[in-house]
This record gives C-alpha cells, sequence and structure tokens, in this order.
C-alpha cells in the first residue's frame, strides 16, 4: 500500500477545492484511504492518519472512527505519538463516550513520567475532557505534581486541579494546603494558575474565603510588584507588566474583600494605586482599570476610592471604543443607587449618550439618565428625556414613556407640570404607553380643581386636531364629559374659536365615536362623555338623546348595552339624570391597584361586620352587569352600587322591587329589552308612593358647628324590613360647604346601600340643602344603630366629623 499523503499535502489540495462538493469528495476519499490503513494495523503512519483526522474534525466532517486510533498513540512510548494522541482524544472524545475511561490507566502512568512536556500533556487532556470518575482517580497524582520543584508542571497540574473541582468538588480540601503555597510562587504562569484555582475554590465553598483571607497582604504584595516592576520583555503587553495577572489577582481580592472590613481595608491603598498609575491609552489598561472599579464596587472600599471609580467610567464614557462606553454605562447604573452624587458629576456626559448611533448604548443610557432623575433636576431631565422620546426608534418609545410617566409621578414639583408632562408622552408616544397612563392622568386632572378649565380646553383642542393618539383621546372625553360646562363661552381662557361652542362639542365627539381611528374602549368612552353632557349642554339634550338612541342597535354589545341604559334614563328615569350624571367625586389612588374611584358615599364596615360573601358577590354582579353608566376606566359610577346584598334570591327581588320591563326600544336584534336594575333602586316618587307607609317621627341625628342633619324615614309596604331613610345636611353659616362626603356604617346583622346625594355643596344660610338617600334592610327587627363621617370643606380647610346615630323612632324596625 503506497505511503498516505502528507497532512500538509492534504491541507493544500482541500483549499484548492473550487466547490463544495469537491471538496467533499477529497474528504471522503481520503477518509477511505485512511480506514484502510487503520484495518490494516499500520503503525507506521497512525501518528500522520489521526493529524489529518483532527484536521478534517476541526473543518467539520466526521472523524468518530479515529477514536481508538487516539488510544493506541497515546499507549505508544514516541513523544510525537503521544503529542497528536492527546490532542485526538481531546478533540475526538469526551465524557459522553466510554471510550475515554480507557485512558485512565494511560494518564496515570503519564502523570508520572519522567518527561515534563510528557506529564504537561497528560495534565492538559485531564484538565479538559476528565470526567467525574476519572478525577477522582487522578486526584491524589495531581496534588503531589502541585508540590512538584518543576514550575512548568506545577501550572499544569494547577490547571488541571481546577477541572477536578468543577467536577468533584468534595475533593476541594485536598488542594488547599498547596495551593496556599503556590500563591508564593516567583513564576508568573504558576502565580496566574494559582490566583485562578483560587477563585473556584471560593466560587464552590464560601467557606475557603475565611482561609484565603490571609494572604490578602500578600497578594496585595504581588500586585504591587507588577505595578511597580520595570520593563520586562517576558511579561509585557502593551506597555503594562502582566496585565492578565493584574486582572485575576484583582478578580480574587474582590471576593475575598466582599462583607469584610479588615480585607477590604488591606487593599484599598492598592486599589488607589492601581487606578492611578494605569495607562489609560491601550485597550489592556482600561481592561485592568474596569477590573478595579468592579472590585471598589463590591468590597467595603472608602468613600473617595467609589468617587475614583465612578471618574474611571466617566473617562470611559468619552473613549471612542463602544464597547467601553457600554460597559462604562452599565457598570454606572450599578452604582448610581450607592454613589447617586458621584454619577451625577457625570450627567451631561450620559445625556450624550442618548444620541449613540449604537442601539445598545442609547439603551444604556436611556436607563442610566431614569435612574439619575431626583427632585432637584426633574425639569431638565424630563425635557432631555421627552426630546429623546420624539426622535428615538420605536422599540424604544414605550420604555421611554414609562420612564417618565415614572419619574414624573415620584418627583413632579406640582399638579399642572406633572400633568403637561402626562400629555406631552400622550401626544407624542400615545399609541405605546402603558396601559396605566389614562386612569393616571384622570387620576391627575380630577384632583387638581384649579386646573379643570385649563385641562378640559387643552385636551379639547388636542382632539380637535388629532385622534389618531387613543389613550390621550380617551382621557380627553372623560374630562369633557366631566367638566363639559367648562367649554362654554365666558369660561374660555381665551377666546373661543367658534360661536357655537355646544355643537360643535357635540361634533368632535360624534366624530370621535363614527371615526374608524377609534378603538372600542375609545368609543365606550365617547358614547359616556355624550351622555353626561346632556346635563351639561341644556340647550342639547335632543340632539343627545337622538344620537344616544343610534347605538341602541350597534353590533357591539358593550355599546348597545350602554346606549339602552341611556335611552332609558331620557324616558323613565328622565327625573334622576341629573343626580346620576352628576360630576364624579374626587378619584383617589390605591398603592395596590393604581388610580381608582374611592368608595365614596358608600358602606364602611364597623367593628364586628362582614363582608358579602364570593356567592353574594357572583349574584350581585349579573344584577350589576345591567347597570354601566360611565366609562371603563371608573366603575363606580354617580349611581353607587351595593356593597352588601341580601343572601337568598327571593330577598334580592325584595330589595330591587319593582322590576319591569320598559317600553320596546327600535334594537333591531331583540322584540324585548333586558330588565333594568334602575327600575329597583328609585327613591320614593309621586309614581310608587302606593308602596311606602309613612308616619315615622324625623330626627335631627347632628347638629354642631352650623351643619344639621336631619333624618326622615318611610317603611316599604312590600317589604317591611326595608326601611328608607332620606338625609337633608342643611348650612346656617355664612359660607358654602364644599365637596360634602357622606360614609355610614351600620352592625352586620343590617344591610346598608347608599344612594347618591343630591350634590356635593350645602348652601350657606339655610338657602338649600343636600338629600340623600339610604336604605336599609333589617330582617332581624334589631334595633337600629349607625355610625356616620362626615367630610366637607369650610372657609377653605378640610373637616372631618364623626357621629353616632342611636335614638332612631321605634317604629322605624317595628
Amino acid at each position: 500500500m503506497p505511503a498516505p499523503v502528507r497532512l500538509r499535502e492534504l491541507i493544500r489540495t482541500i483549499r484548492a477545492a473550487r466547490t463544495q462538493a469537491e471538496e467533499r469528495e477529497v474528504i471522503q476519499k481520503e477518509c477511505a484511504l485512511i480506514r484502510s490503513s487503520f484495518r490494516e494495523e499500520d503503525n507506521t503512519y497512525r501518528c500522520r492518519n489521526v493529524a489529518k483526522l483532527i484536521y478534517m474534525h476541526m473543518l467539520g466532517y466526521p472523524a468518530h472512527f479515529g477514536q481508538l486510533e487516539c488510544l493506541k498513540l497515546i499507549a505508544s512510548q514516541r513523544f510525537t505519538d503521544k503529542r497528536i494522541g492527546y490532542l485526538g482524544a481531546m478533540l475526538l472524545l469526551d465524557e459522553r463516550q466510554d471510550v475515554h475511561l480507557l485512558m485512565t490507566n494511560c494518564l496515570k502512568n503519564d502523570l508520572s513520567h519522567s518527561t515534563q512536556f510528557v506529564q504537561g500533556l497528560s495534565l492538559c487532556t485531564l484538565g479538559c475532557m476528565g470526567s467525574s470518575d476519572m478525577c477522582r482517580d487522578l486526584a491524589g497524582e495531581v496534588e503531589k505534581l502541585l508540590k512538584n520543584s518543576n514550575s512548568y508542571i506545577r501550572k499544569k497540574a494547577a490547571l488541571a486541579a481546577v477541572h477536578v473541582i468543577r467536577k468533584v468538588p468534595e475533593l476541594l480540601e485536598m488542594f488547599l494546603p498547596a495551593t496556599k503555597n503556590l500563591l508564593n510562587d516567583k513564576n508568573h504562569g504558576v502565580l496566574h494558575a494559582a490566583v485562578v484555582l483560587v477563585i473556584e475554590m471560593c466560587k464552590h465553598s464560601p467557606d475557603t474565603h475565611a482561609y484565603f483571607r490571609k494572604v490578602v497582604p500578600q497578594l496585595v504584595k504581588s500586585l504591587k510588584n507588577l505595578i511597580m516592576s520595570g520593563y520586562s520583555p517576558e511579561h509585557d503587553v502593551s506597555g503594562i507588566s502582566d496585565p492578565f495577572l493584574q486582572v485575576q489577582i484583582l478578580r480574587l481580592l474582590r471576593m475575598l474583600g466582599k462583607s469584610d472590613d479588615e480585607a477590604s481595608e488591606q487593599m484599598n491603598d492598592i486599589l488607589a494605586q492601581v487606578a492611578t498609575n494605569t495607562e489609560t491609552s491601550k485597550n489592556v489598561g482600561n481592561a485592568i482599570l474596569y477590573e478595579t472599579v468592579l472590585t471598589v464596587m463590591d468590597i467595603k472600599s472608602e468613600s473617595g476610592l467609589r468617587v475614583l471609580a465612578v471618574n474611571i467610567l466617566g473617562r470611559f464614557l468619552l473613549n471612542n471604543d463602544k464597547n467601553i462606553r457600554y460597559v462604562a454605562l452599565t457598570s454606572l447604573l450599578k452604582m448610581v443607587q450607592t454613589d447617586h452624587n458621584a454619577v451625577q458629576r457625570h450627567r451631561s456626559t450620559i445625556v450624550d449618550c442618548l444620541t449613540d448611533i449604537d442601539v445598545s448604548i442609547r439603551r444604556r443610557a436611556m436607563n442610566l439618565c431614569f435612574a439619575l432623575v431626583n427632585g432637584s433636576n426633574v425639569r431638565g431631565m424630563m425635557k432631555e428625556m421627552q426630546y429623546f422620546l420624539d426622535h428615538c426608534d420605536t422599540e424604544f418609545k414605550a420604555d421611554c414613556a414609562s420612564g417618565i410617566f415614572l419619574a414624573a409621578e415620584k418627583y413632579a414639583p406640582n399638579k399642572r407640570w406633572h400633568i403637561d408632562t402626562i400629555m406631552r408622552v400622550l401626544t407624542t408616544a400615545g399609541s405605546y404607553v402603558r396601559d396605566d397612563s389614562v386612569p393616571l392622568l384622570i387620576q391627575l386632572i380630577s384632583s387638581a380643581n384649579s386646573l379643570h378649565t385649563f385641562n378640559v380646553q387643552r385636551l379639547y383642542q388636542a382632539i380637535r386636531v388629532d385622534i389618531s393618539q387613543q389613550p390621550l383621546v380617551q382621557v380627553a372625553l372623560w374630562c369633557i364629559g366631566e367638566y363639559g360646562d367648562l367649554l362654554l363661552p365666558g369660561r374660555f381662557d381665551v377666546e373661543p374659536l367658534v360661536q357655537d361652542p355646544e355643537e360643535e362639542v357635540l361634533d368632535v365627539l360624534e366624530n370621535i365615536l363614527q371615526s374608524s381611528l377609534s378603538a372600542l374602549t375609545t368609543r365606550e368612552y365617547a358614547l359616556t362623555a355624550i351622555m353626561k353632557l346632556s346635563t351639561r349642554l341644556q340647550s342639547s339634550t335632543n340632539r343627545i338623546r337622538k344620537a344616544v338612541s343610534i347605538y341602541g342597535s350597534s353590533l357591539d354589545v358593550e355599546l348597545q348595552q350602554r346606549a339602552v341604559e341611556y335611552s332609558a334614563l331620557f324616558m323613565r328615569f328622565d327625573h334622576m339624570r341629573p343626580a346620576l350624571l352628576e360630576r364624579m367625586p374626587l378619584i383617589q389612588k390605591s398603592a395596590a391597584n393604581g388610580p381608582v374611584n374611592a368608595v365614596v358615599n358608600g358602606e364602611e364596615k364597623e367593628e364586628g361586620g362582614s363582608f358579602p360573601a364570593p356567592e353574594q358577590l357572583s349574584q350581585q354582579a349579573q344584577v350589576n352587569n345591567l347597570l354601566d353608566l360611565l366609562d371603563d376606566s371608573n366603575p363606580a359610577a354617580s349611581v353607587p352600587q351595593e356593597n352588601k346584598v341580601p343572601q337568598t334570591g327571593g330577598e334580592l327581588l325584595d330589595l330591587l322591587d319593582g322590576l319591569s320591563l320598559p317600553d320596546s326600544q327600535s334594537s333591531g336584534r331583540s322584540d324585548a329589552q333586558p330588565q333594568l336594575v334602575l327600575d329597583g333602586i328609585v327613591p320614593p316618587s309621586p309614581q310608587n308612593a302606593a308602596n311606602v307607609k309613612q308616619g315615622i317621627p324625623s330626627i335631627i341625628a347632628y347638629d354642631q358647628n352650623g351643619l344639621k342633619i336631619e333624618f326622615s324615614f318611610e317603611q316599604s309596604k312590600a317589604n317591611t324590613n326595608m326601611l328608607f331613610i332620606t338625609l337633608r345636611a342643611s348650612n346656617s353659616t355664612e359660607m358654602d360647604m364644599s365637596n360634602f362626603v357622606l360614609q355610614a356604617a351600620v352592625p352586620k346583622s343590617f344591610q346598608l346601600q347608599l344612594m347618591s346625594p343630591s350634590g356635593s355643596i350645602i348652601p350657606a344660610r339655610n338657602s338649600g340643602a343636600v338629600t340623600q338617600l339610604m336604605r336599609v334592610l333589617n330582617s332581624q327587627k334589631h334595633p337600629l344603630r349607625m355610625r356616620l363621617k362626615f367630610m366637607y370643606n369650610h372657609r377653605e380647610a378640610p373637616i372631618e366629623v364623626m357621629a353616632d346615630v342611636n335614638e332612631f323612632p321605634p317604629q322605624a324596625w317595628e
């Protein structure tokens, strides 16, 4: 059989192939020849054939059939054969294949070989692909070689020990004494390997930290020698002495100094020297400085040293290398919570990174800018972030808008600035904002009483121009529905742009309702806003009634249900419409769920009370689904939903007595309409006066400081357990009482429901009154007790009063 081609000739032939197919043909032909040679047990050219297989494996072709030949080469006595055999074993074998176990005996013999290079080969192979079983069998030999007098062997043995500890961590203690001695070695290679070995030990066993903290002064001395040593051609890299060893020592110091005051104190000085003496013109120096910064951040370092670390990162931001800038931004983001003032000094440089061409740098800079916002710089930083929001890519808009919302909510100097900021974001990136942005802005606007006119007019002008930003349109619709009367002539801060504001407002809202750009939620807001304007724009009631009735036959169930309910308000319950559609009470913010409507004029739970059971809530939900009179952002409408319900179906019908079908409306979908809950919650009126029993004397529940609360009673004939209490609040002082809110609580044996009050302002000098209906279900005929809580503003001061009412007439529960 002719001699096989040399490796060099094979490489030349493969490279000369013009196509992939031609290359595969050459490889397949050579593999066939190699297989034939292996079958004939040709020892002469086995080394050459395995070398060619290794090259083919590097090109991605299968070479597994040469695994056993690698073992034969390892068992050979010739060094050249062993070298190729071990190289082939490291590339072609791994611990998942049982063949590698046959190597264990050869490795053990070679670890005791008289030639250092053979020992080095076996140590490299063990450190590369040794399995757990192999590491257990050979750990003793490796530990002995750590004490060898030859620095070449000690270095290789230390690296093999790293692999042994990774595979079998319980063998760690075996290497501790020898490793500690290696840290005193003068040879850079041995010292480097020893530091890597100690780092691996510290990762696997926190108990070793205390053991190696004793060598911190020794490590500090070694690092200082590297910094102060002169030029050494053997270890010099770009003018810096052995930067790889410096980096590893810094990493080990970081692990040993973490959460330890004494060790941190010992390394403070050397870290300051590294930070000030390292050359920054080369990337090698930047790598050392970066490790120094990480070490300073993790240990308990001095404040001056931390400021020095931040300044190093600030210089990194000016580097032309984008990787260094990215690393600096990432590190500053970690340090901003602990060293906020130091990072603030580089704010202008960080803001400049927002215009970087690299997308990852821009994202890191954006996150860091939001982390730098505080009460003193919020105005300037928000201007920068809004400019960035205007010009950034689409992928940034959602995160940027969310960050602006959070920063404005936390650091806003005043409500007007807060509202302006959110409205600017909604105008610029309304389609990318988070889901709770609409209720957040609504809560802000509702709580800023002095800005209602300014806000509603600004929002109105915004949606006249553009309705593409749906969140902004939803907020505008809510505000127009609540404060539409502020758009009338004489209420504008500037001259109105049209002669008939009422007609134009309705034109804008109807356009939104009919536009294909409007989402379903937006159309629901628009329909509710139009309905609420029926009590604010008195001359346009007929137009509003027609606009609402059109959607009684809408294909969308939600719009149709709203339209049907609203149409019923115009017909059967028109006397209740002003009270039902009055302005919403102040929306308070819940810490857990975000902005929600405060439960005002609703039931409080008294001591010993209980809340509805789940089955009661599910039963009530079926009834409440018929009554959704306001937009989705505020489910508690002007008609308060019941907080408690009777436990049986019969009592529920008694509580909501009088349910009946309304007159048929033009639905286009069914001939009959669902029963309306409004039928059951109307207060006593001339139409249903026959269903109530009168003759119960009135009482004065409260009369102090000019506020007088009077209770009058009526009892239902249909349900003798049901008592109607009409509260009348009057004011005998010289000034109005505004923002009047009532809360009431009864013992748990009673069921209490509060209806909407007739208003929130009690006129002065007894010139008017606020009335409110309460319904009490007393199924056990117990004496009635009630606790009241009044909240109102008088003479520009908030007042809160608690009162107990226990002297109810006996007829009230008989």
